[in-house]
């Protein structure tokens, strides 16, 4: 099959490879949409870490060209979602059904093949029916659950306020299900004013650029000196991971989603709020839960199907499956401003 492989760091190439045959408890996907999540450009441009020849994207959809002798939960021709992760079931983590922290899971689009090629071999066990959802849209189910499961986690009430810093793909679809949940204020920050934008057109109250204005002023000026009563950190870096501490009220939740890259060190100031405001931190991790892979999925594959999330808006960019490279390019080189990019096939 065609695919991008990935030969070293930052070395990309669109070539033939082959596919191992499927299992008996697996299935072949024509792949028609795959994303590029903000974990792959880090991993195959700077620190690649997982067997080498590698086919990165675990955001993917298709449909269904040839099924093993056990599998009955789909038939051939079947549209789908893929779920890249594949917990062992057997560690500590997995008996007690949070799956997201599997110590021996293993996870499409690094050690094994993902979705930039031209087909995927996938567990049936990791295949969702999407019916009649676009491929472009099943494809962003992933991230979707993603926002999701930190949404669910961190349990909004009606009427809270919330701080959504970092206005990217992850956090702009947090938005969206902060609002689904009837949450009384979304503030959105960012440093760019394109996704800003985008940002309350997807839902959020008020936008804040951190490069024209103090985000932590600005935001305790809107909530009278208090704070709000939530704050997500989707941007993973360490300015915002610190901003949590100091805009969120006494009592107040902080979720952290965004995938940092840099130590940090912390104001005495916002070390302190920790536990002068008794504050709760939480992490997020994944999307899944239990019956794996849990209502993230399923409520998402729902609510797309209802048109109540938008997700064809979130897309910058298509590339060809021919041109993947040329989508790593340029986010390397950061030739434009760009929100989801899709992989697209025929």
């Amino acid at each position: 099959m065609k695919a991008a492989v990935l030969h070293s760091v930052g070395d990309i190439r669109y070539e033939d490879i082959d596919i191992k045959p499927y299992g008996d408890d697996e299935v072949k996907i024509k792949v028609m949409a795959a994303g590029i999540c903000g974990s792959d450009p880090p991993r195959a441009l700077k620190s690649w870490k997982y067997p080498l020849p590698a086919i990165l994207g675990h955001e993917f959809s298709g449909y269904v060209v040839e099924k093993g002798k056990n599998v009955t939960n789909v038939e051939v021709g079947d549209r789908v979602v893929a779920i890249p992760f594949e917990p062992c079931y057997e560690c500590e983590y997995c008996k007690k059904g949070h799956f997201s922290l599997c110590e021996n899971h293993g996870m499409l689009g690094a050690q094994s093949f993902g979705g930039f090629a031209e087909y995927a071999n996938v567990k049936a066990a990791n295949v969702l029916k999407i019916g009649d959802i676009d491929y472009e849209e099943a494809a962003m189910i992933e991230p979707l659950a993603v926002a999701l499961h930190g949404v669910l986690n961190i349990k909004p009430q009606l009427g809270d306020v919330v701080a959504v810093l970092g206005a990217g793909t992850i956090g702009q679809l947090t938005i969206q299900w902060l609002k689904v949940t009837g949450v009384e204020k979304i503030i959105a920050v960012d440093i760019s004013d394109k996704k800003i934008s985008e940002a309350i057109s997807l839902g959020a109250d008020i936008g804040i650029n951190a490069l024209k204005e103090n985000p932590v002023d600005k935001i305790l000026e809107l909530t009278n000196g208090l704070g709000v009563d939530i704050c997500i950190e989707s941007a993973g870096s360490k300015i915002t991971q610190e901003q949590c501490l100091l805009v969120t009220k006494k009592k107040g939740k902080i979720g952290f989603q965004g995938i940092g890259h840099a130590g940090i060190e912390l104001s005495e100031k916002a070390f302190e709020g920790i536990f002068r405001k008794e504050l709760t931190l939480q992490g997020f991790w994944n999307s899944y839960s239990a019956p794996f892979p849990g209502q993230e999925w399923v409520k998402s594959i729902e609510y797309v199907k209802q048109k109540k999330i938008k997700l064809k808006e979130l897309i910058s960019h298509r590339f060809s499956l021919e041109d993947t490279a040329k989508a790593f390019e340029m986010i390397k080189e950061r030739k434009e401003e760009y929100n989801k990019i899709m992989i697209v096939q025929s």
